[in-house]
């Protein structure tokens, strides 16, 4: 019998009590000694008496508490981690696993300087590592062979002409290249390299200014009507051919100032122009891809180009300021889309250098890759060959083994076709079937669940 801790602690104030002849315990010995006949020459603190007072719950051996045993608890099991194997005949292999490391990212930022008291602005922390797998990308990976390459606007002027005739062809190749993407600004700009007539009798056919002159607005806005905006564009090109025959000698601006104050002309316009006609590099020219490619990399938030080129500007170094245009252009053609990007085709996405990549593409692109290589016996390398491992899941599609058997699809059974019906046959058949004996069941709808 299990005894609480409060009837272990009455008892034991009872004991203590006991000893005193004022609280004892009545208990039937005690009463006897007020009988009749009865000697009072017992003592009263008899060791007979006090060992009947003791309660029966004291009496009961305290029981001692079972200790449960530890339930064993298993391990979780861990699971392994992607290893991605290169295997070479020479019997080198390198295992390597993608590093699952966080990476502190820190965009553009100014940083006061205790000693001179003036705010210097740091660049972004792994710009560098970025720009480099971006630039391999273009050059040998994913990223080349873009439009830009052979289309871009710096590369539309024709080499046969002077290079004043060349310096206005890279400006109207800019100035048509608003809203408009280097393959169709390609067409436009051969057109008017073609078919654009002469001023008069006797000169050369083709994109110069005075033909630009001579020629009829409408004639103009038809050869370059597969341009977005092509109407403005029409009128922008006219004007823009006064302005240079009257100011400028007939020759384009050489400064972003004069380049600005021509119609159609903003700032990506004239920077790119300075830099590619002129030769000098005065800013960097941002077009859509390089704004949304750079806030994408968290290198800064800004609202439109403008802001995103005055951001770059301040910590990006000049020798890069020409070259990040060619750069972020095509890598926006041909990787960083702006709908449906192929981040499963990125080194950025999947070496973690790209914050904004889709996980799920990302996940998709790593794949196991084995390569191998042939060196001959002095170690050089003869042969190199790559391959991906992809894994298809099949499902199972049933074959009928009769052309002529029936098909059935979700009980639906389908009337083999037949060929050679003429009108009036087709009629007749759907009329027997529309006639037919019977009546039509209908399906149950099926009750949605709420």
């Amino acid at each position: 019998m299990r005894t609480s801790r409060i009837s272990k602690e009455t008892s034991k104030i009872i004991n203590a009590t006991s000893l005193s002849p004022t609280s004892r315990r009545s208990t039937r010995p005690s009463l006897s000694r007020f009988a009749h006949g009865n000697s009072s020459n017992k003592n009263e603190h008899s060791p007979e008496l006090l060992q009947d007072t003791t309660d029966i719950e004291d009496v009961i051996p305290p029981s001692r508490k079972r200790k449960r045993d530890p339930t064993p608890r298993t391990p979780i099991k861990q699971s392994p981690r992607k290893t991605v194997t290169v295997k070479t005949e020479v019997e080198d292999s390198i295992t390597f696993s993608p590093s699952k490391e966080r990476k502190v990212r820190k965009p553009a930022r100014q940083i006061k300087n205790e000693e001179t008291g003036e705010v210097e602005i740091h660049p972004p922390n792994d710009w560098a590592e970025v720009y480099a797998v971006v630039k391999e990308m273009r050059t040998a990976g994913a990223a080349q062979n873009a439009a830009v390459d052979t289309m871009g606007c710096e590369r539309l002027a024709e080499e046969k002409v002077s290079p004043k005739v060349k310096r206005y062809h890279t400006l109207t190749a800019l100035m048509l290249s608003s809203q408009t993407k280097d393959t169709t600004n390609a067409v436009a700009m051969g057109r008017l390299q073609k078919e654009l007539p002469a001023y008069k009798e006797g000169e050369p056919v083709g994109l110069n200014l005075e033909n630009i002159l001579a020629v009829d607005p409408k004639l103009l806005n038809e050869l370059i009507w597969v341009v977005g905006f092509h109407n403005n564009k029409t009128k922008y090109i006219k004007v823009t051919a006064e302005i240079l025959r009257d100011q400028w000698d007939g020759d384009i601006p050489d400064s972003i100032e004069g380049l600005m104050s021509l119609p159609g002309v903003g700032p990506k316009m004239a920077y790119l122009c300075m830099s590619t006609a002129w030769g000098r590099t005065e800013g960097i020219g941002v077009d859509v891809h390089v704004h949304r490619i750079t806030n994408l990399w968290g290198w800064h938030k800004t609202k439109g180009p403008e802001e995103t080129r005055l951001a770059l500007q301040a910590w990006l170094p000049k020798e890069l300021w020409h070259e990040i245009n060619w750069l972020l252009v095509g890598f926006g053609q041909t990787v960083c889309l702006p709908v449906g990007r192929k981040c499963g085709d990125c080194e950025l996405g999947l070496e973690g250098l790209c914050k904004s990549a889709e996980r799920s593409k990302v996940t998709l692109g790593r794949k196991t890759k084995e390569e191998k290589v042939k060196k001959d016996e002095e170690g050089i390398v003869i042969e190199k060959s790559e391959v991906v491992k992809v894994e298809e899941v099949v499902n199972d599609v049933p074959v009928n083994a009769d052309s002529k058997a029936e098909v059935f699809v979700e009980g639906v059974l389908e009337l083999p076709v037949e060929e050679g019906l003429t009108k009036e046959e087709e009629k007749m058949t759907l009329d027997d079937i529309a006639h037919a004996p019977g009546q039509l069941e209908k399906s149950s709808k099926r009750k949605s669940k709420r």
